[in-house]
C-alpha cells in the first residue's frame, strides 16, 4: 500500500506543512524510520530524533512549525498515528464458520457470521449475536450472551450468566465470572462459602487484557462501564462499578463493592480498598493505596493515597528525617553535657 501525505491528513484531519505530495509505504518509530515511512514526534526530544532519522514524513502536534521535513500537524498526535497505523497494518487471514471440535449444550442461538475455533465449549443456553469470533480452547459457561462483533481470544473462560456487549475485546487466560472472595468466619476460626449468585455485566466498546479475573457479585452484578480499558494482571472483584472510559493499567486490584467513576485512571500496582468510592476524572498514581473515598477531578498519590501536591510535602519531609535526627541527637548530647 502507498499513501500521499495529503490522503492521510484528510484520514485524520490534519494540516501539512511542505510537501503533501510526499508517498508513504509504512509506519515505524522515529529510532528505525527510514524513506518511505511515517512516524510520531510529540516533544522536544522525539522532534530531534525525527530530524534526524529517514523519516520521510513526520505526525506532529499543532505547536510545530518550520519544521525540516514534510508533516502533519493534528490536535491529537497519538490519535492520528494510530489511525495511519491502522491504515497500513496487515490484517492477518482468520478462519470462518465452525470447527467441527466445538461442543455445544442446549439452546445455544446464534447470529450471522459466527466463527468458533477448535475445542471451544458453549454450556446450555449461550447467545451469540451476528458477528461474533470465538477463538479456540474458549469455555463458555450457561446463559453466556455475547454481542455484536466481539473478538475472544484463546483459552478465556466466561462463566455463568455473564452478559459480554457488543465489539468488546478479551485476551487470552482471562477469567470473567468466577466466584468473589466472599467467606464467613465461624466460631471454630473455619471459613463458611458465601453463596457468590451474582453477575458479570461488560458494556459496549470495553478491552480487557491478558490474564485479567473479573469476580461475580454475591448478589446484583460487577459491572464494567462501556469504554472500559484494562490492561494485563488486573483483578477486579465482586461487585465492582466501573463507570464509562475507565482505564486501568496492569497489576491492580479492586476489592468488593467499590465504585469507579467515569474517566478514572488507575496507573500500574494501584490498590483500591472495598466499599470507596472515586469520583469522575480522577487519576491515581502507580502503586497508590486508595483506602477512602476520593472526589472528582483529582490526582492522588502514596499510601494512603492522598492529593499528589501534599504527599510530595509529606516526601520531602520523610527524606529529611535523617539530617533532623541526627540534629536531635546532637542537641540531647548538648543537653546532657550541662546537667
Amino acid at each position: 500500500m502507498e499513501k500521499s501525505l495529503r490522503e492521510l491528513a484528510e484520514l485524520v484531519e490534519g494540516r501539512i506543512e511542505r510537501d503533501g505530495s510526499v508517498k508513504v509505504k509504512g509506519v515505524a518509530k522515529v529510532e528505525e524510520a527510514k524513506k518511505g515511512e511515517i512516524t510520531l514526534a510529540i516533544s522536544e526530544k522525539f522532534l530531534h530524533k525525527a530530524r534526524q532519522s529517514q523519516a520521510s514524513a513526520v505526525i506532529v502536534p499543532l505547536w510545530v512549525k518550520d519544521f525540516s521535513k514534510p508533516v502533519i500537524q493534528v490536535k491529537n498526535p497519538r490519535l492520528a498515528f494510530a489511525q495511519v497505523l491502522e491504515l497500513f497494518a496487515p490484517q492477518p487471514p482468520r478462519p470462518s464458520g465452525i470447527h467441527s471440535t466445538v461442543l455445544m449444550g442446549v439452546n445455544v442461538e446464534m447470529g450471522k457470521d459466527v466463527t468458533m475455533g477448535p475445542y471451544t465449549v458453549l454450556s446450555d443456553g449461550v447467545k451469540l449475536a451476528d458477528n461474533v469470533y470465538i477463538s479456540s480452547e474458549v469455555y463458555l459457561g450457561n446463559n453466556v450472551r455475547i454481542g455484536k462483533g466481539s473478538f475472544i481470544h484463546p483459552r478465556v473462560t466466561i462463566l455463568d450468566n455473564t452478559i459480554v456487549g457488543e465489539k468488546v475485546i478479551i485476551h487470552s487466560g482471562t477469567v470473567i465470572g468466577s466466584d468473589g472472595f466472599g467467606f464467613a468466619k465461624k466460631e471454630d476460626g473455619s471459613y463458611y462459602k458465601i453463596p457468590q449468585v451474582g453477575k458479570v455485566v461488560i458494556e459496549d466498546e470495553v478491552e480487557i487484557g491478558a490474564n485479567v479475573a473479573i469476580d461475580r457479585a454475591t448478589i446484583g452484578e460487577t459491572r464494567i462501564g462501556s469504554g472500559c480499558k484494562i490492561d494485563n494482571l488486573v483483578h477486579i472483584a465482586h461487585n465492582v462499578t466501573l463507570g464509562r472510559n475507565v482505564a486501568i493499567v496492569g497489576l491492580v486490584g479492586i476489592s468488593g463493592s467499590s465504585t469507579i467513576g467515569d474517566g478514572v485512571i488507575l496507573a500500574g500496582q494501584a490498590g483500591v480498598t472495598d466499599h470507596v468510592r472515586i469520583g469522575n476524572n480522577t487519576i491515581v498514581a502507580a502503586k497508590s493505596g486508595v483506602t477512602k473515598n476520593i472526589g472528582p477531578n483529582q490526582f492522588v498519590s502514596g499510601f494512603p493515597a492522598r492529593p499528589h501536591s501534599k504527599q510530595k510535602r509529606v516526601k520531602a519531609i520523610i527524606n529529611q528525617l535523617p539530617r533532623l535526627l541526627e540534629r536531635v541527637r546532637k542537641l540531647e548530647k548538648m543537653n546532657r553535657g550541662k546537667k
